[in-house]
């Protein structure tokens, strides 16, 4: 009876021995003058690693002791030449293994001796004879150092240099499992590796309970609450979906570099021995540190907090280590703190905060989404949350409340845009009859042949009738109590409008259901205004007081004293 478990081990390259069958399914051997060259170059340039790993190679027992090389094929086959090249120059080098593609006759022979001749038989030939001539360019490029070469690279693939070996179960379904891992061109990820041996150690031995089936079940549930949409984005601020979730678990107990500064199959090295050692201890680890990030989720204080350090860019392994040990008050407290050292901001620098420049807009969008996330932290007797996924898929922009003019735009499809936006706002405005009439006729006879001069001349009239005497335009427009949090979906006519245009446009998303932060949507309705100052087409300097003011009582937790200047 056949293995039903995958084998998952490391090997150096100078280890893999035996015969290795390339079966029809997969095409030729493709690798180009960049691949090889980058191959080549990798290998050499990473000496200072005691270890370093190429991709895996997948492979399935044959019935007459073959392997089937089901991924892992153009790797495996540059490696051979490689070794072949190297033995010009060290003759007791050589490869300890052989490989055949079954679409070509006399492969096996060829790729021991690749000429110009057998290049012309078939394009499988040609790209393998490339390839060797390659690699030979390759040493010949250094001089009088090709043979030292020759014997570092070889010690290199004998001693430093490893493949993640996995030997696939014998009844696994050999296209299937190419065809999964070819799709989109995604190789085996740490995730599958982890699990693969995971559920090897898990089979138990002889005598032992089999315990593999209990986790594979256990590790698609967390793989499924992980997928989520709203888990997801809380945990990496992120709305699109990766090949594994489970594996923001796996990298967080593995610690090590973040992002592109971590090697391939790190969390795979670093969790290894541990699941070796004991994989019930390995899988308890996992199994707590699921419960703890749902917990968090579940909890609709530190789902606000957590989910806003994550979407400012604080890394969720750092929250993780900041949550060792401590009481859920502990971490609430610590995530306090984390929230008031990120913003910096005292009040004085709140309120002048400016749009002008990139530190000003930076931590303006932080104060924000710190007071939408807060707002809604803080309703009583309520289960309303922050979107973070929303607000991870949107393209959110610091947007003008009440924009005074159109300086921004340039071209005549903006001019005649932000016109028509203008034109529809003027219908409910409360105007002299005559004189909206005569405007809208003005600017509809423009539109079609407008130029700059004609638009420049209407816009200075528009801005005037909706600012309200000197209500729209007193004070700085670019300072935080004339901002506000609007998906923009790149639409330069209604950045640039006043706030009757974009009070209509909020209205509008508001009743196709799109998601308007709460705040934002409070400023557009009036809602921080006193009923006796509020006129509800315009935005002037009683609204911005009253908005500054909310500002204070929703984030002022997170203010820092001033500073005395004695």
């Amino acid at each position: 009876m056949g293995k039903t478990t995958g084998l998952l081990e490391e090997r150096f390259v100078g280890d893999i021995e035996g015969k290795f069958f390339i079966p029809a399914y997969q095409r030729g051997y493709r690798w180009g003058v960049d691949e090889v060259t980058r191959l080549l170059d990798d290998i050499a340039e990473s000496r200072e690693q005691s270890s370093y790993y190429l991709q895996p190679i997948v492979v399935k027992r044959m019935a007459d002791g073959r392997w089937e090389l089901v991924d892992g094929q153009q790797r495996l086959t540059t490696l051979f030449l490689i070794l072949q090249d190297i033995r010009r120059s060290l003759p007791s080098a050589s490869a300890r293994f052989e490989l055949e593609y079954e679409t070509r006759g006399g492969s096996q022979k060829y790729l021991k001796d690749p000429d110009v001749v057998g290049s012309a038989l078939n394009i499988d030939f040609y790209h393998i004879h490339k390839a060797a001539s390659t690699i030979r360019s390759w040493f010949e490029a250094l001089g009088a150092g090709e043979i030292q070469a020759a014997i570092d690279l070889y010690t290199d693939l004998s001693r430093r240099v490893k493949v993640i070996w996995y030997e696939a179960p014998e009844t696994t379904d050999s296209t299937d499992l190419f065809t999964r891992l070819n799709i989109g061109r995604i190789p085996l990820t740490d995730a599958e590796l982890v699990k693969a041996l995971l559920l090897t150690r898990a089979k138990g031995s002889p005598g032992q309970p089999d315990r593999s089936q209990e986790i594979a079940a256990q590790w698609d549930t967390f793989e499924r609450d992980l997928r989520t949409p709203e888990v997801w984005a809380f945990l990496t601020g992120l709305a699109n979906s990766q090949a594994t979730h489970i594996s923001l678990l796996l990298d967080s107990l593995a610690g090590g570099p973040r992002g592109t500064e971590r090697p391939p199959f790190h969390t795979f090295g670093a969790l290894r021995a541990e699941i070796d050692a004991n994989y019930k201890t390995f899988w308890n680890s996992v199994i707590d540190r699921h419960s703890l990030i749902l917990g968090w989720f579940e909890d609709r204080n530190l789902f606000h907090k957590v989910g806003y350090l994550v979407a400012t860019g604080t890394p969720f392994d750092e929250l993780v280590a900041a949550a060792g040990g401590k009481s859920r008050s502990g971490f609430d407290a610590t995530l306090d703190d984390r929230i008031k050292t990120k913003l910096a901001l005292t009040e004085t620098a709140l309120s002048g905060l400016s749009y002008e420049n990139a530190s000003g807009r930076e931590k303006a969008s932080q104060a924000l989404l710190l007071m939408n996330v807060e707002t809604i932290r803080k309703m009583q007797h309520s289960s309303e949350r922050y979107s973070f996924r929303a607000h991870a898929a949107g393209t959110w922009s610091l947007e003008h409340i009440h924009a005074q003019n159109a300086e921004a735009l340039n071209t005549g499809e903006q001019w005649s845009s932000w016109l028509r936006l203008h034109r529809d706002a003027l219908v409910g405005l409360p105007l002299n009859e005559e004189r909206r009439r005569e405007i809208i006729r003005r600017i509809d006879d423009a539109i079609p042949t407008i130029t700059r001069e004609t638009f420049r001349k209407l816009e200075r009239e528009v801005n005037e009738i909706f600012s309200f005497g000197d209500e729209g335009a007193e004070g700085d427009v670019h300072v935080i109590d004339n901002l506000a949090l609007l998906d923009s979906r790149d639409n330069s006519a209604l950045s640039n409008s006043v706030f009757e245009v974009k009070r209509l446009e909020i209205l509008r998303r508001d009743r196709v259901g799109s998601y308007i932060p709460v705040c934002t949507r409070n400023v557009f309705l009036k809602y921080y205004t006193d009923e006796s100052a509020q006129q509800i087409h315009f935005w002037g300097a009683s609204d911005r007081r009253a908005y500054l003011d909310a500002f204070r009582d929703e984030i002022g937790a997170y203010l820092t004293e001033e500073v005395s200047e004695a």
